[in-house]
This record gives structure tokens, sequence and C-alpha cells, in this order.
């Protein structure tokens, strides 16, 4: 398991050296004058001095191995550029977004992983049953429904008629509680900060205004992780040594569960975790409809206003969480089955 872990560590900067070599390859169809944005260290730069001057002091005329490594250098220094969207620097933009799409991902991850297992696994069981028929049915519309249409329907629903479950982030007593001097933001995650500053009404305020994001992720991505369950399931069902710990006469929910469910997680483990990580980069169809202040929103805001420093700044994010979550798989492989740790 410990060599395993230490061949995955080691490949990590390998990984991370493909990750920003190829996202600096499609920054080469820009031309200098639109990079120079993501490379000043002050906005009055833009603003005053001259874009040939910038392209001479950032070497963006330089040959593309200097260019690489200096925009390489400019990032191990957090510098990734001004934003025009929110009128910032790249990076404290970035970090002042991800709490909440982090907190988004927490909570819509839950019950999409416990709920897609546990339905898929039902459906295995009951292959060809009445419970196979109707999650089939309940996967095939949840994975056929465009996103913005159930995010749309949930607000005319249960906000629009009911008023329950509002879009945005916090309703405007609670974000006033926030930024006020007394409230200490220790993790940028609303309910979670509200718990540790005492605050119950501001948290559950908080769970009301994700409820709308969190359901219309979870279903959409319950429907997918149901039917790899299912199909992972039935397979490992049909193994040798599921009827070999039924001819033991063992319970039927010990073979399910300690012998047929684990093995069937492998492939579910990989859906996860891909599913997870694009919680994390952002949701930007969900995050557009709730008008969700996170991650996705704002690619879709600067994608929308042509903000090439914010967009790359966001595909390095990305590409970092890449890296990050297929390394968390792959020890959870080794974790599930042992015997991955012997390849």
């Amino acid at each position: 398991m410990t060599h395993y872990i230490v061949r995955r560590l080691l490949l990590l900067p390998v990984v991370a050296f493909g990750a920003t070599l190829l996202i600096f390859i499609f920054m080469q169809f820009l031309s200098p004058y639109q990079l120079v944005s993501t490379y000043v260290r002050s906005p009055e730069e833009l603003r005053h001095a001259d874009l040939d001057t910038l392209v001479k002091k950032y070497h963006l005329d330089a040959p593309f191995y200097e260019r690489y490594f200096d925009w390489v250098g400019n990032i191990l220094h957090g510098n990734l550029g001004w934003s025009a969207t929110s009128n910032d620097w790249v990076a404290h933009s970035i970090a002042a977004r991800f709490p909440a799409t982090l907190e988004l991902a927490i909570y819509a991850a839950i019950p999409m992983a416990l709920g897609g297992i546990w339905l898929g696994t039902v459906a295995a069981v009951n292959h060809n049953r009445f419970w196979d028929h109707v999650t089939r049915i309940f996967a095939i519309i949840g994975w056929s429904l465009p996103t913005f249409v159930f995010g749309l329907v949930f607000l005319m629903v249960f906000y629009v008629w009911l008023g329950w479950f509002p879009p945005g982030r916090l309703s405007t007593w609670a974000t006033q509680v926030v930024i006020s001097p007394s409230f200490h933001a220790y993790t940028g995650m609303y309910s979670i900060d509200a718990l540790l500053n005492g605050r119950l009404d501001v948290f559950f305020n908080a769970l009301q205004h994700l409820v709308g994001p969190v359901i219309t992720l979870s279903y959409l991505y319950w429907a997918l992780l149901l039917r790899i369950t299912r199909s992972s399931m039935l397979e490992s069902l049909r193994q040798d040594y599921v009827r070999t710990a039924r001819a033991k006469g063992l319970e039927e929910s010990v073979v399910i569960k300690k012998h047929a469910r684990r093995n069937a997680l492998i492939p579910v483990a990989t859906s996860v975790g891909l599913m997870f990580l694009g919680l994390l980069a952002g949701v930007i169809i969900t995050e557009t409809v709730f008008n969700y202040p996170g991650i996705g929103l704002l690619t879709y805001q600067a994608a929308a206003q042509l903000d090439y420093p914010m967009v790359l700044g966001i595909c390095l994010l990305y590409a970092g969480l890449l890296v990050l979550v297929n390394l968390v798989v792959d020890i959870g492989y080794a974790l599930i089955d042992p015997r991955v740790s012997l390849d």
C-alpha cells in the first residue's frame, strides 16, 4: 500500500507539468496584447502603460520555452493577472469564490454518492423486478433532463409559488450579519462559519439557499451514478466468489454488502471522484440558474466578458483539482481492493 501511494505521489510533478504545458499551448492562440493582462502586477499598468512596452517588459515576444517558464514563475508567486470581471486580482477572486463552490460540492456530494450507490445496489439486487424498473425510469428521466430545465422548474415551484427556497447564497439580513465585524469567517463556507459563530439563524438561512442547487445537482448525478453502480453490481453478482459465499450459507445482506458491493465499487469510485471534481470546478449552469456566487457563476461571467486572465486562472484551478482528485481516487482503489497495491 505504501509503495503504491509513493509511486502515485512521485507522478504528481509530471502530471502537473503536462497540465500546465497543455494550458500554455492553448494560450498561444491569443495574441501577446491579449495576454498582457495575465502578467501585469498592477491594474494601473493596463490603464496607463503602452501595450508594446508591456509586451517587451514581460517577454511576450520571447521564445516559447522562455515565456512558459516566466508564466510558471508567475503562477508560483500567485500572480495570475488582473480580472476586469471582478475588478480584482484573479487569485483573490478565485480564493473568495471557491469556498462557496466547495460548500455546495460537499452538500451535493454526500446525497449524490450515498443515494446513487444505494439505489444502484437496490436495482441490481432486484434485477428485472419492480424496483429495478422504477429506478431505471428514475435514472433515464434524471440523465435526460437538462440541468437548467430542472433548476428553473424547481425555482418556479419552490420559490415563486411556495416561497421556500430562494436563489442566491444568503438573504439580505444574513449577508449583513456575515459581513459585520463581529462575525468571523473561519472557512468562507457560511453554514460552517455560522455554527462556529453560534448563529443558528444564519446557518438555517444558508441551508435554505443551498437546497435548490443541491437537489438539482444530486438528482442529476444520482441518475448517472445509479446506472454505473447497477451495471457494476450486476457483473459482480455473477462472479464465482458471490456464488461461493451464498453456498457457504452466509446471509444475503452480508453477501451483498461485503462481497458483491465492495468489489463493484472500483468503477463507482472513479465516477464519484470525477463527479466531485466537476462540482469543485464549478457547475456553471446550476450556479447561474440559482445565482449562486461560486466558481461556476464566475466562469460564466468571465467568459461572457472575454476575461482571459480569469478564464485561464480557473483552468489552472481545474487542472490542479484534477491532479489531486485523481490521486485520491487512486488511493481509494487500494483501500477498496488491496490487490491494486500489487500492480
